[in-house]
Parts: structure tokens; C-alpha cells; sequence
């Protein structure tokens, strides 16, 4: 199968989710699956389960720093997606894979895990909750919808994300402390050269390969 990769670079929320319902109805009428690459502005993004009370700043202040709260229709708690956090959105037809959620997410955090073992980062699941952690702190975050068996949204893998935006939530509903791959090496690190590792372990996981 081939996966026809797009990378949107920075782009507003809304913009990237209009896209991704586009691409989700192509494919569910035959077209190439996508893998959407991208960087949003600071926004906070509440799933179906999402409480308010994990939202730690008040709508005032946050109005102040101009960060917009929306809800949005994929699983979990309340997210944040700032500039230098990579996002991945699959678009793909979960009936080449046996229609099956959990194996789904199950691999979507492979896809994490593998790609940080590439930059010598050991990760892992902790069991009972998702995304990818090192050690005992979080890395990568994972929320899906899908529709007629086709998924929307996906990953959210923080590469040099300015981790003191995380003081505005408590991530996914968890007290938790977040890190990056910048901060557990110790180095900058730019998007780009994390981009490849993820569309490669991507299209290995998911057996595919990179289309036009």
C-alpha cells in the first residue's frame, strides 16, 4: 500500500482538522492513505472526556496569553500542541487492520518507540494509559477518532516544545511531568531531522511505503 505523505509545516488547528476530514473522506472513497506531518501554534485541545478542571489556567488569563481551548472529537482528556512539537495524523482505512482500536494504538506508540530508539532514547508504554513515556515521564501523546473506519487526529511527539506551556494543563488528565526528545538528549534538535525517522518507522509499522 502506498501512503501519501504531506507535510503542512506550522498550521492553525482548525486548518489542519479541515484537512484531515478531506483527506478522511477521500480515502474512505478509495484514495491513497495519508500521513499528515505537521506544527500547530499553542492551543489546548479537549477530547470527549476531557474535564475543564484540567484545564489549570483560568479563561481570562489564558485569553491574555491569546491560547485558544477546543473541543474536538477524538478520545481523552485535554492536550496542548505548541510549535516544536511534531503531530502526526493518520488518515488511514483501520479495515486493512482488522478493524481493530487497541491494535491500533498499540501501533502508533511502536511507531514512538521506535523512532526514539533511533536517537538512542529508550521509551515505553505504562500500562493503562497511552502515548509513549521515558522513564516516568511523558513524551509523546496519542488521541484518535475514527469515522466509518477511517482515523483522524493521531500523535503528538514533543521534539523542542517549550515545556513550561505545560504548566497550563494537567496533560491527557494526568499529574504528570512532561519531557522532550530535546531535553532527554540534551541538545537542540530541530523537527526536520525527526521528520524521516517518523514517516520511515511509520510506513514500516504500518507495512506501507512512502507514495507521492
Amino acid at each position: 500500500m502506498n501512503c501519501k505523505v504531506i507535510d503542512l509545516g506550522i498550521i492553525d488547528y482548525k486548518e489542519a482538522y479541515a484537512l484531515q476530514q478531506k483527506y478522511a473522506k477521500e480515502v474512505l472513497d478509495g484514495s491513497d492513505q495519508v500521513l499528515i506531518l505537521c506544527e500547530h501554534p499553542t492551543v489546548l485541545t479537549m477530547g470527549r472526556l476531557a474535564k475543564e478542571s484540567n484545564v489549570l489556567y483560568s479563561k481570562d488569563k489564558l485569553k491574555e496569553i491569546g491560547v485558544d481551548v477546543l473541543g474536538i472529537d477524538r478520545g481523552g482528556d485535554v492536550t496542548l500542541h505548541a510549535k516544536g512539537q511534531l503531530v502526526a495524523y493518520p488518515i488511514l482505512n483501520l479495515a486493512n487492520y482488522g478493524k481493530d482500536l487497541r491494535k491500533y494504538l498499540f501501533k502508533l506508540e511502536q511507531v514512538v518507540i521506535d523512532l526514539l530508539s533511533d536517537f538512542d532514547i529508550v521509551a515505553n508504554r505504562l500500562s493503562g494509559k497511552t502515548g509513549a513515556w521515558v522513564g516516568d515521564k511523558k513524551i509523546a501523546s496519542i488521541g484518535i477518532g475514527v469515522r466509518k473506519w477511517v482515523s483522524i487526529h493521531g500523535l503528538a511527539l514533543n521534539v523542542n516544545t517549550d515545556l513550561n506551556h505545560f504548566a497550563m494543563i494537567n496533560p491527557c488528565g494526568l499529574n504528570v511531568s512532561m519531557t522532550s526528545v530535546s531535553q532527554v538528549l540534551g541538545r537542540d534538535i530541530e523537527i526536520n531531522e525527526v521528520k524521516q525517522v517518523l514517516i520511515d518507522c511509520f510506513c514500516s509499522q504500518f507495512g506501507m511505503k512512502k507514495g507521492q
